[in-house]
């Protein structure tokens, strides 16, 4: 899964990025509510952990303006605070789940574990491309006859191109998008997935088009 965490404590917030990084998902760090609201009104992502006591915007703030657009992203809340009150407040504004600080790393796991599941059965949001069928939750490219076997590092780049619906998208943009924000992978991996995404996707009709010294963009047409 693709998680978003947003903590201002560096030593949590690193410990929570390398746990769900061994655990297998992309993790973007982010450190104030400001920067979460802008990042998550730009971004998809499966999972949002959210401290409630941020600088800028609280979490409660970035989680309300998150559920105001009817974004149904999970979002699991991080604080300090222990009293029912607060649990029912964030819980009446959208939250999914709440850890009350301190916790075990191993809590954590289970509970993104836990809604992982319950996103499994709920209804896969899916993409139209050409003749092709991208689910940008699962990460799964179809066509007529069934699943097409591509990378998921790939198809995370396909999907961050058809989310732009045409836009043009940096290398930078992309990069944290497969990685996560502050990752310190060579951009010339984007480059390499991108090719080998050209060569899949032109028996479908489906062109990546380059933007010298800007980016990439999709165009999608009939097979």
């Amino acid at each position: 899964m693709r998680i978003v965490v947003v903590e201002d404590n560096h030593s949590l917030r690193k410990g929570i990025l390398y746990r769900l990084q061994d655990d297998g998902h992309t993790v973007d760090a982010l450190e104030d509510g400001d920067a979460a609201a802008d990042f998550l009104r730009q971004e998809t992502c499966d999972l949002v952990i959210l401290d409630i006591n941020l600088p800028g915007r609280s979490g409660l703030e970035v989680l309300r303006d998150l559920r105001g657009r009817d974004d149904p992203c999970p979002v699991i809340l991080l604080t300090a605070r222990s009293s029912t009150a607060d649990r029912v407040a964030g819980l009446d504004a959208g939250a999914d789940d709440y850890l009350v600080k301190p916790f075990a790393m191993d809590e954590l796991a289970a509970r993104v574990r836990a809604l992982a599941r319950r996103k499994d059965v709920a209804p896969r949001r899916m993409l139209a491309l050409g003749a092709l069928q991208l689910d940008y939750e699962a990460l799964q490219l179809s066509d007529a006859e069934g699943p097409l076997d591509v990378p998921r590092r790939e198809l995370s780049v396909l999907a961050a191109l058809a989310l732009a619906k045409g836009a043009t998208v940096s290398k930078d943009r992309l990069l944290d998008h497969v990685y996560g924000i502050g990752s310190e992978t060579d951009e010339k991996v984007i480059e390499v997935y991108v090719s080998r995404l050209r060569k899949r996707l032109a028996p479908y009709g489906i062109n990546i088009r380059v933007h010298r010294g800007i980016g990439y963009s999709l165009q999608a047409g009939a097979e």
